[in-house]
């Protein structure tokens, strides 16, 4: 009965978990004094409107748009969208470009769905310049709908045993990751959208409350420490499998 309830009341909201208009806000504040020309990458780029969004959002100078997906429907359709797109397991295989090559890198409700998360961000780690922005979309673990439903002994949403996500991120623990070993900096993390409230309160209450929002949008910032993210798995043991070299056929 409660579930019922939540759905017909969230009803209409979701499309804001994604934080669209933040993400594209804050390549805009990094790209507002730079090159004239700006490479973004989009890892799981979906139907392309994170990509399409920032391109929107930058006046002034040419943005050229990548992205990388390992659904081919997707990826055969970026074309049509100028965005040179990628098939690829981004779990295990290296993105196909050159080190330090992006000026932003994007990653919108992805990362829960993967294990190897070491290999990812060690991955953008290589491919995006020193100084550059990485934004992350992640469902909040910790959000107000989670921890009711948790305080009722019913299992967060957003990491259901039969759904598609394998991983939970809050604002603390994703910072405690992101930041190990001195790879990345946490510029700020915002919150979108507010279960289960209707949008015009929604967007307030996620920006007062982040840390109870559906879902984070965090701004990370490659620092100048050379190496890849994955060399942290050097001093530490996890006791699980975790990918630390490309796979080969």
């Amino acid at each position: 009965m409660l579930g019922n309830i939540l759905r017909t009341l969230k009803s209409g909201t979701e499309h804001l978990n994604y934080g669209r208009d933040i993400i594209a806000a804050m390549a805009q504040k990094h790209l507002k004094h730079g090159q004239d020309t700006a490479r973004v990458l989009d890892i799981g780029f979906g139907s392309g409107a994170d990509l399409l969004n920032i391109r929107q959002s930058i006046k002034g100078r040419e943005v050229i748009l990548y992205g990388v997906d390992g659904y081919e429907p997707h990826v055969q359709q970026g074309a049509s969208k100028k965005i040179n797109a990628s098939l690829l397991d981004i779990e295990s295989e290296r993105l196909p470009f050159e080190d330090q090559f992006f000026d932003i890198v994007v990653a919108n409700q992805v990362i829960e769905h993967t294990k190897d998360i070491f290999w990812i961000f060690s991955e953008i780690s290589r491919v995006v310049k020193p100084g550059g922005c990485v934004i992350i979309g992640v469902p909040n673990l910790a959000s107000l709908h989670c921890r009711v439903q948790l305080l009722i002994g019913k299992q967060p949403s957003c990491i259901e045993v039969l759904g598609p996500h394998v991983r939970g991120v809050t604002k603390e623990s994703f910072e405690r990751f992101v930041t190990a070993d001195g790879y990345y900096r946490v510029i700020e993390q915002k919150g979108s959208n507010f279960y289960p409230f209707p949008p015009a309160i929604a967007k307030i209450l996620s920006r007062l409350l982040p840390g109870f929002a559906v879902s984070l949008i965090i701004h990370i910032q490659r620092t100048e420490k050379s190496g890849k993210f994955i060399d942290i798995l050097k001093t530490r043991f996890f006791e699980t499998n975790f990918r630390t070299a490309e796979k080969t056929s």
